[in-house]
């Protein structure tokens, strides 16, 4: 990353997103939908939930310890249901068969989570650049906007023979450490056999992609969309493709432009660091960047299975700092205590706010807590 602000350096950097009916997603959104739903009945419940999906297949496994009664088999159809899968001819929709293989949290890990202390070990990493709005990488922001367009534009009909399932590509370049044009986008997208290929690249040009840039204040010419590399993408889904809970880790954080912890983020209550410790870290980073203290700047935490604080607490600003590292540090400690009682407490993450975050990324959207400028 230091490259990207070596005087007139020229670069680029490529993020990808998928669509809220990718395989993996699903798997996500499952998980995290049975967070919430656990939460809603008790706020303190333990959850590890974990999903697959496959041809007509959900299987649904982990732990959970929580005083909530939950039908965890309802909630994923629902969830399959909502996310445009409801024809069972493409094996795979609301209908298919679901297993349940959940069971209680090990006394091992609940004994040091009832102290207070962390429910895993692990590190994380936290990210923020002045270079959008949402002080996120300009690639993972174009690449969410763009797939999020791509569900809109299926679900209301205005381009009605696609099908759920999708990702997104996005190419920048780079002067001198500022995004400077956006030189490809890659689009995939399932869609009805009777549909060329010509007219979907069409519409998904001219309903996604120009409306997108637009509101960067960016163009691309027809010619670098790349829709479907291999020319034909018909049955998407997991009838196509298994997915599983947690393996968009890079399109979750920050795209690949920033380093990436140990853990993922679905189907995991707060009390799981590798989770809310990835939230801390995006908190205190977005906020010094946006209080001016440093224009790009990584904040480092890990603890161990247990630790009621954290075993590292450090940061980087990549030579973009406008204060002393005293002075960031100081400003660290006041606005948030990154105990794991302090994260809990501090950005109020014990309730069902998580189902949102499974899709379309965790970080750069304002409605979640770890997102506010104090």
């Amino acid at each position: 990353m230091r490259g990207f602000f070596m005087v007139n350096s020229i670069t680029t950097f490529t993020s990808e997103s998928v669509c809220a009916g990718h395989p993996d997603k699903i798997c996500d959104q499952i998980s995290d939908a049975i967070l919430d739903a656990v939460l809603t009945q008790d706020r303190f419940g333990r959850v590890a939930c974990e999903t697959l999906v496959g041809f007509n297949k959900v299987v649904i496994s982990g732990e959970i310890t929580a005083n909530a009664k939950v039908n965890y088999k309802s909630i994923a159809r629902e969830q399959i249901k909502r996310l445009g899968y409801n024809d069972p001819k493409l094996n795979f929709s609301y209908k298919s068969h679901i297993e349940n293989y959940l069971h209680e949290q090990s006394q091992d890990i609940a004994v040091g989570v009832d102290n207070k202390g962390a429910g895993d070990q692990g590190m994380m990493f936290g990210f923020a650049c002045s270079e959008t709005k949402q002080l996120m990488p300009l690639p993972i922001i174009l690449a969410h906007d763009l797939v999020r367009r791509m569900d809109y534009v299926r679900e209301e009909g205005l381009i009605a023979y696609l099908r759920p399932d999708g990702k997104s590509q996005v190419t920048v370049e780079y002067r001198n450490g500022k995004p400077s044009k956006i030189l490809q986008v890659v689009v995939a997208i399932p869609h009805k056999e009777s549909v060329l290929l010509s007219q979907v690249k069409k519409d998904i040009y001219n309903a996604v992609v120009v409306p997108i840039l637009d509101q960067f204040g960016f163009k691309l010419n027809i010619k670098d969309l790349i829709v479907n590399g291999t020319g034909v993408w018909h049955n998407g889904g997991p009838a196509a493709d298994c997915g599983v809970t947690g393996r968009k880790i890079v399109v979750d954080g920050y795209g690949g432009y920033a380093r990436v912890g140990g853990g993922a983020f679905s189907g995991k209550d707060p009390t799981k660091v590798d989770r809310s410790g990835a939230y801390a870290a995006r908190f205190l980073a977005k906020n010094i960047v946006a209080h001016k203290l440093a224009e790009r700047v990584e904040v480092r935490l890990a603890y161990f299975i247990g630790a009621k604080k954290p075993t590292m607490q450090e940061i980087e600003t990549f030579g973009t700092a406008k204060k002393s590292q005293k002075v960031i540090k100081d400003f660290m400690l006041k606005i948030l205590d990154t105990s794991v009682a302090g994260i809990l407490k501090g950005l109020n993450l014990q309730r069902p706010i998580y189902l949102p975050t499974a899709a379309y990324g965790h970080f750069g959207r304002e409605e979640f807590p770890w997102e506010k400028i104090v």
